[in-house]
């Protein structure tokens, strides 16, 4: 005999995971969408959270001697704002020196790209494809850039100024809310702890970056120095800020010196100038870096690359920069609250228990619900089998039907002495 549980009902078309996953994603949409309208104003709240993230570590040894919360406070906004007065010094100086070189090189740019189309035109390639090549290296375009580089630095000026506030508020709310445990550890660990593994990945992501942007934004300046490109500086702190964009950033930093080279030396210092950043660059941010982040952050490369697009997207350059921090926050939202998501953290690259996944859920009224199989002799033999039991049964009762009853409370006759 087999007993084979009864299928469960079917589930509502509501509660399906198709309709779930539609519905997830519909919201997803319409809260990005809603980020990328307010993109001029979340932009700036994004880098301030990141940079008083970085900052607040120096809070901790203050205050473990005694100093007074408020004093704590002060220091971590004072880093923060040298932080952040490095990063404009060094974006103002760039730009502007910038500006100059296309104005200095203007005649000898515009040389360079005729020789380029000319050239292109030998080899027998497509007017079209000619053109298109050497448009984004048009005089004209660049000179109108080099001139919008003033109001560039006023835009960047006038954000930064709501990052200096906001990052005042932040400071002092994170004094607060490091208590959090004191408070609400026994409750509320799960989501003190994902808030704390997502600051601790911030902040070892950005030091592993500022590290390796450091060395190779020297090595690359030196080289440049020495194999005579101008301005040198200028294309060590391109190399420096685009070490922060992931996967993508080594491309960003060589072309403008490459070209600046080509304008300069011609072919063969720019081949120069593109072999120094194959080496140096390649060793650095293709070979080495990655495997410190992955382990900082513990995101896979595709993840880490298609960040970058996706956030440039939703809230403008700066999130070119801010890509892994907002999907590190997205993931420690979303994925870590939720023991069903673990295989989408795996997927995500993070390391992850595979016991943390709950099984499969029973289904509902399996074990209440049972139907029986049988086969036809064996049906027979349990038929013949109920047969004679409830003959025996009948007997049973017939016989003590014969016996005169005893009343519950036992005999009325009582005897007499």
């Amino acid at each position: 005999m087999t007993s084979a549980p009864a299928s469960a009902p079917p589930a509502s078309p509501g509660s399906t995971p198709a309709i779930r996953t539609l519905l997830a994603l519909a919201a997803a949409v319409v809260v990005l969408a809603g980020v990328h309208l307010m993109a001029d104003v979340l932009a700036p709240v994004f880098l301030a959270a990141v940079i008083v993230i970085i900052c607040h570590p120096v809070r901790r040894p203050l205050e473990e001697r005694g100093w007074p919360r408020w004093v704590a406070t002060t220091a971590v906004v004072v880093v923060a704002y040298l932080i952040l007065a490095a990063l404009l010094a060094m974006l103002v100086f760039a730009g502007f020196q910038f500006a100059g070189l296309v104005q200095n090189y203007f005649s000898q740019l515009e040389r360079s790209v005729n020789e380029i189309a000319q050239q292109l035109s030998a080899l027998g390639l497509d007017a079209q494809i000619t053109e298109a090549a050497t448009s984004a290296l048009e005089p004209s375009r660049l000179l109108s850039v080099a001139g919008s580089v003033s109001g560039m630095v006023l835009g960047i000026a006038t954000a930064f100024f709501f990052v200096l506030a906001y990052a005042i508020f932040m400071a002092a709310d994170a004094a607060r809310y490091a208590t959090a445990s004191r408070y609400f550890g026994s409750t509320h660990a799960g989501q003190i702890d994902r808030a704390t593994r997502f600051s601790t990945g911030v902040r070892r992501y950005f030091v592993v970056n500022a590290s390796f942007g450091a060395v190779v934004a020297v090595i690359d300046g030196v080289a440049l120095g020495l194999l005579g490109v101008p301005a040198p500086v200028v294309w060590a702190i391109l190399a420096f800020v685009t070490n922060f964009v992931p996967n993508i950033g080594f491309i960003l930093g060589l072309v403008p010196p490459a070209i600046m080279a080509f304008v300069v030396g011609g072919w063969p210092l720019a081949l120069a100038v593109v072999a120094v950043y194959c080496v140096v660059n390649v060793v650095l941010q293709v070979l080495v870096q990655p495997k410190f982040v992955s382990d900082a952050v513990s995101l896979s490369l595709t993840l880490s690359f298609m960040s970058v697009v996706f956030w440039t997207f939703v809230i403008g350059p700066l999130g070119a920069i801010l890509a892994i921090p907002l999907t590190l926050l997205v993931r420690a939202l979303v994925l870590e609250g939720d023991p069903r998501t673990v295989w989408l953290r795996w997927l995500s690259g993070d390391v992850v228990d595979p016991d943390d996944e709950p099984g499969p859920a029973p289904a509902r009224g399996s074990a209440a619900r049972s139907v029986t199989v049988q086969d036809p002799d064996e049906a027979d033999t349990t038929a013949d089998t109920t047969a004679d039991t409830t003959a025996s049964t009948d007997t049973g009762t017939t016989a003590d039907a014969d016996e005169p009853a005893v009343p519950a409370g036992g005999d009325d006759r009582t005897p007499t002495t």
